[in-house]
C-alpha cells in the first residue's frame, strides 16, 4: 500500500544583484552541478529540483507559493551560495507549509590557496550568508532541519535521505485516516486520547464504526474469493498443524481469508490507512483478526490493539516513512509482553495476542490455529514467526492531559535461539538503551504505552524531527540517559509545553 504520490524535493538557491550577471550565472552553473551530483550519488530516495536562483523578495515567495502549490513537492531545501539579505524571505518563509531543509554547504570543498581573491569571497561565501538566512529563520520560530557538510560526501547525502523520509512522514501524516472498529478496550487509560487535538496537530482523522458495518463486508466476500485467498496462505506460509484435524484447521484459516478480504474491501471503499479492533467487541465474527490484521499490516496498513488509534496511525505513517528503504527490515505494531531478568542476558519479550507484521519476520512465517482466551470466539488462526535481530526504535505517542509526547526508545533486538514450542504468538526479544533497568525506568517516568510502534528502518533522528515538525514534545531514551538528566528533561519540558 503506498501513497501514490511520486514526490519530489525543490532545491532552491539563495543570491542577490550585488555582485553582477557574471556571479549569477557562476551561482546558477554551480547549483546545477549539484543538484546533479545529488541525484546521480544513487543514496537520495527521491529526485530533487533544481529551481531558478533566488534574488529578491518577489521571486523567493513566488517559489515558496509555488512548493506549497505543487502536490508532488514535499519540501524545499534552502542554500545560500553569496550573501542573500535575509528580510528577502521573510513573506515567503511566513506563507510555506511544507517540510524546510537549511543546507549548509558551499560548491568547493577545499579553499584555493593559490588563486583566492576578493571575486572568489563575493561568490563563495555561504559561510556568511547562510548565518544570516539561518538568523532570519530562527527569529521567526521555523522549525527546519539543518545539515552541514560538503555536497559530495556520502555522509551528507546519507543525512539528506534520512531527512527527506522524515518530510514525507510530515507530507502524509496529514492524509492518514484511522478506522476505529468499536470502541478502546474498557477502562485502559492509554489507549485513550484526544482525536480532535490529534486531528489538529497531525491532521489525522479518527472515525468509529459499529464492528456490525465492517462485519457485513466479511458475510459479503464470495466463497471463491475465500478459497482463492486461502491457497495463497498454503503456498506462502508453513501450515503447523500441531495435531490439528487438518480440514477443520483449513476452516478456521478461511474464516481469516474473509475478515482480510472483507475489512480490505471495506478499508478501501471508505478511504482508511489503519484500523484498530477490540477482542470486547466481535459481534459479527466468528474470530477476533489474527492472521488477517497481520496481512494488512504487511501491505502497509496500520494497527492498534484494543481500540489504540494513535499507535494505528503511528504504525502508518512509520511504514509510509519506511517505504523503499533498501534492505528494509520491517516495521511493526508491538507490545512488551513479559521481562527476562537474568543478570547479563536481561531483555523483553515482545509479542501481542495476535498481530505482530511479518514484515520483521527471521524466516520461515508459519500458520497456527490455537484457542484464545480473549474475545470468547472460535481458536483464531494467525502467523507465527521471530523477528530479524538488529537495531531499531520503539516509539509510543502518549496524550498528556496538556499535550502530545512522542517517546523514541533505542532498541536492539537478539537472535531468540531458544525455542519457545508452546507459545503460539510471534514474537521479538529486545534489550532497549542504554539497558533495561534504566530504559523501563525512563519509559515508565515518561508514561510510556505498552503498545509501540516499531522500525528497524528508522532512526531516532528521524522520529524526532517529525516530532518537532508537528510541535509536540520528544523524548529520547537511548546510551546517553540517565534517570536524573531525564527527570530534569521531563521537568523542563512540563514548562516548555504546558
Amino acid at each position: 500500500m503506498t501513497t501514490g504520490k511520486k514526490y519530489k524535493f525543490w532545491f532552491a538557491t539563495g543570491s542577490q544583484t550585488l555582485y553582477g550577471e557574471k556571479c549569477l550565472k557562476v551561482v546558477a552553473e554551480h547549483s546545477k552541478i549539484m543538484v546533479e551530483g545529488l541525484n546521480k550519488s544513487g543514496a537520495l530516495p527521491f529526485e530533487v529540483v533544481l529551481k531558478p536562483t533566488l534574488i529578491d523578495n518577489a521571486s523567493i515567495r513566488k517559489t515558496f507559493n509555488d512548493a506549497n502549490a505543487d502536490e508532488e513537492c514535499a519540501g524545499v531545501i534552502t542554500w545560500m551560495h553569496t550573501f542573500s539579505p535575509a528580510k528577502s524571505w521573510i513573506l515567503g518563509l511566513q506563507e510555506f507549509r511544507k517540510p524546510l531543509l537549511h543546507f549548509h554547504t558551499q560548491f568547493n570543498e577545499a579553499i584555493p590557496y593559490d588563486s583566492i581573491d576578493m571575486d572568489f569571497m563575493n561568490t563563495n561565501q555561504s559561510a556568511h550568508g547562510d548565518r544570516e538566512y539561518g538568523h532570519i529563520v530562527s527569529r521567526m520560530g521555523i522549525e527546519r532541519k539543518v545539515i552541514v557538510g560538503h555536497w559530495s560526501n556520502p555522509e551528507v547525502h546519507g543525512r539528506i535521505a534520512s531527512w527527506m523520509r522524515t518530510a514525507i512522514g510530515i507530507m502524509e501524516s496529514s492524509h492518514i485516516r484511522v478506522l476505529r472498529v468499536g470502541d478502546n478496550m474498557r477502562n485502559v487509560a492509554v489507549t485513550e486520547g484526544d482525536k480532535v487535538e490529534a486531528h489538529i496537530k497531525f491532521g489525522w482523522e479518527i472515525d468509529a464504526y459499529n464492528i456490525t458495518d465492517i462485519a457485513e463486508y466479511v458475510k459479503a466476500v464470495s466463497q471463491s474469493d475465500i478459497n482463492t485467498l486461502v491457497d495463497e496462505y498454503y503456498s506462502k506460509y508453513e501450515i503447523i498443524l500441531d495435531g490439528r484435524d487438518a480440514d477443520d484447521f483449513k476452516k478456521k484459516v478461511a474464516v481469516q481469508a474473509g475478515i482480510e478480504i472483507g475489512f480490505e474491501r471495506f478499508l478501501v471503499e471508505k478511504n482508511y490507512q489503519a484500523i484498530v479492533t477490540n477482542f470486547e467487541m466481535l459481534s459479527g465474527l466468528q474470530q477476533l483478526p489474527g492472521l488477517a490484521i497481520q496481512r494488512l499490516m504487511d501491505k502497509g496498513y496500520g494497527f492498534g490493539g484494543e481500540g489504540d488509534w494513535k499507535t494505528a496511525a503511528m504504525v502508518r505513517l512509520m511504514k509510509i516513512m519506511a517505504a523503499g528503504t533498501p534492505n528494509a527490515k520491517g516495521t511493526s505494531f508491538m507490545e512488551d509482553y513479559t521481562y527476562h531478568l537474568v543478570p547479563g542476558e536481561e531483555g523483553i519479550l515482545q509479542a501481542h495476542m495476535l498481530e505482530v507484521c511479518p514484515s520483521i519476520a527471521d524466516g520461515k512465517v508459519g500458520i497456527k490455529v490455537n484457542p484464545l482466551s480473549m474475545g470468547q470466539r472460535e481458536d483464531p488462526a494467525r502467523l507465527v514467526f521471530t523477528s530479524k535481530p538488529g537495531k531499531g526504535i520503539a516509539t509510543s505517542l502518549v496524550d498528556m492531559g496538556t499535550r502530545f509526547r512522542l517517546i523514541v526508545n533505542n532498541v536492539e533486538c537478539l537472535a531468540q535461539d531458544i525455542p519457545m514450542p508452546k507459545l503460539p504468538v510471534a514474537s521479538a526479544f529486545w534489550r532497549p538503551e542504554p539497558n533495561l533497568s534504566t530504559g523501563a525506568e525512563a519509559w515508565i517516568l515518561a508514561g510510556g504505552a505498552h503498545h509501540t510502534a516499531f522500525s528497524y528502518d528508522l532512526t531516532a533522528e528521524q522520529m524526532g524531527d517529525w516530532g518537532a515538525a508537528m510541535g509536540i514534545e520528544v523524548v529520547y531514551i537511548d546510551n546517553d540517559t540517565t534517570i536524573r538528566n531525564f527527570k530534569n528533561e521531563l521537568r523542563w519540558n512540563a514548562a516548555s509545553f504546558r
